[in-house]
Formats: structure tokens, C-alpha cells, sequence
């Protein structure tokens, strides 16, 4: 029978790459490790793991394993967590991942109201998923993700939170500050500064140039906003991003924001759960608040 502490052994053994270092993690020794792991290779009838000198690869059957193992560790370590916290009288912590570079400033508007109207909930902003949080919300790693850009598969909602204007942001001696809009073409000699994203996920790509075949001169990469934004404001490139952070830089930065195409960019934050999880009352508090009354000024 497959017990939660073989899962435990595999998925430490795969991050630590050996019986010994995992034995050393779990606090047992290396030979009681092994003997229950060939106690379980016995009751399965296949081997978990070939060894290959003093590596091991997993078979097939471990790969299996191990994928079971990484997809409900994480939800009994939950579990447990949140009855701990339920008998010592805690709601608990609400972990929020970001796949939203820009909204980071946002969030910090929200949590401050939010913690003071829940001061017995902790929360735990995980900007480590920004890039792939959906992963982290099937896998229990995180409890809401901020994301432009929702993918509904069942078990999960989004809950829109507010429209924004994704603009290009140029230096205010640029050629195309003042404009009405800018064009495809007005980027085929400009350095292009986005986050480090792919482009099939990037807006100002996906809506803006490649319907219009074409692509910057050069594609810059940088992870943070500020630097971003001063490499914009120092001339050299330009970027997309929303309309109401352009205009919140603008009043210390030399940036301004242009409309990309006739119409615009429209986008739309969102807040993504497990559905199982709606009913949470903390949970439910923090969307209410980010719906109806945490929309950044200048927004549309």
C-alpha cells in the first residue's frame, strides 16, 4: 500500500538527488530509507528508481509517483495547516502568487485595508509564480493569484476585478509623445523593454504588433518596474504598460503614456481561486475588497 511517507521519501529524493541526502532531510537513517522503499518496490511488483552508480533515475513508475507525490504533499500540508491554525483559533494565512509584475504596487493598496479589517489573517505574497501561477493554484501552493490573463479550467474562478488601458510608455521627448496613438510601424526601430515573459503571453506582441507582422528592432528584458521605467525615461526604449502606473510614474519620471492603436488595449485584472474555496470568509473579504473598492486611480 502506497503511504504518504513513501511519497514524502520520492519527492525528497528527487530534490536531493540521492537515498543519503534525503535519509539526512527526513531525519532517518539511510538503510531504514531503503528498506522501506524496497518493501514498497516488493508490494508493487516494480522497481522506483534505477541506480546508476551512485545516481538514480526514477522509472516510469517512480516519474508517476513522483508526479502524485508533488500534487497532493503540498494540499495535506495545507490541510494540516489550516486545522492547527482552526484549533488555535486562527483563520489563517492567505497566499497570494503574481502573475502581474505591474500590480504589485496595487496589491500593497488592497493588503494594507485588508489586514486591518482581518488582524487575525496573515497574508504571504509569493511573487515567485508571476509566471506561472496557475500551476501553484491547481498545486495548492497558493490560495489567489493576480493575473491579467486567466485561464478557466474547471475547478478554478476569476473574478474580474478592474479594467485598465495597457499604453505604450515612451520618454516625453520621444517622437511619439503628444501623439493620438501609436502605430505597429512606429516600432520597427525601437528597443522593446518588457518583463521577462513569453511573448505569446505579452500584450503589447500578441494585440498590438504581431496582427500587424511586425517586431521591434530590439527586445529588451528587465524584471523590474522601476528600472523599466527609468531605462524609458533615460531613452532608451520604450515599454507597455497600464495606463493608470504609466501616469503614477509620470509625476515623478520623464514618461508618458500613448495609446497603442486607434482603439486601445483593453485588459482586465482578475483574481483567480479553487472554486472548493470560494466560501471562505477571508478569502471571499480580500476579492470583495479588490472589486469594489481598491481600483488604482486613473485606471481606464
Amino acid at each position: 500500500m502506497i503511504e504518504r511517507s513513501h511519497l514524502t521519501v520520492i519527492r525528497e529524493v528527487a530534490r536531493q538527488g540521492s537515498l543519503t541526502a534525503a535519509a539526512d532531510v527526513l531525519c532517518v537513517t539511510q538503510s531504514a530509507l531503503s528498506h522501506a522503499m524496497k518493501k514498497l518496490e516488493d508490494g508493487l511488483g516494480t522497481p522506483i528508481w534505477l541506480r546508476e552508480g551512485r545516481s538514480m533515475r526514477l522509472t516510469q513508475a517512480g516519474e508517476y509517483l513522483l508526479a502524485v507525490a508533488n500534487r497532493m504533499l503540498p494540499q495535506l500540508e495545507l490541510a494540516e495547516q489550516r486545522v492547527r491554525q482552526f484549533a488555535a483559533g486562527e483563520r489563517g494565512t492567505l497566499r497570494i502568487g503574481m502573475e502581474c509584475h505591474p500590480c504589485y504596487q496595487w496589491l500593497l493598496k488592497v493588503v494594507s485595508p485588508y489586514l486591518t479589517a482581518w488582524p487575525d489573517v496573515d497574508v504571504d505574497v509569493k511573487q515567485k509564480f508571476q509566471f506561472g501561477g496557475i500551476g501553484a493554484l491547481f498545486g495548492y501552493e497558493i490560495d489567489l493569484l493576480v493575473t491579467p490573463d486567466p485561464l478557466h479550467k474547471p475547478g478554478l474562478h476569476f473574478e474580474p476585478v478592474f479594467d485598465y488601458e495597457q499604453v505604450l510608455v515612451v520618454n516625453s521627448r520621444h517622437a511619439l509623445a503628444g501623439a493620438p496613438y501609436a502605430k505597429p510601424e512606429h516600432l520597427t526601430d525601437a528597443t522593446l523593454i518588457t518583463y521577462p515573459v513569453d511573448i505569446e503571453r505579452l500584450d503589447v506582441y500578441t494585440q498590438f504588433l504581431m496582427p500587424a507582422g511586425i517586431s521591434p528592432r530590439r527586445h529588451k528584458v528587465i524584471e523590474t518596474t522601476d528600472i523599466m521605467v527609468q531605462m524609458v525615461a533615460s531613452g532608451r526604449g520604450v515599454a507597455a504598460l497600464p495606463r493608470w502606473l504609466v501616469e503614477e510614474y509620470a509625476q515623478r519620471m520623464d514618461v508618458v503614456p500613448v495609446r497603442l492603436g486607434r482603439k486601445g488595449v483593453a485588459k482586465q485584472i482578475h483574481l483567480g481561486a479553487r472554486e472548493s474555496e470560494l466560501h471562505i470568509d477571508y478569502l471571499k473579504a480580500f476579492v470583495e475588497l479588490a472589486r469594489k473598492g481598491a481600483a488604482p486611480a486613473g485606471k481606464s
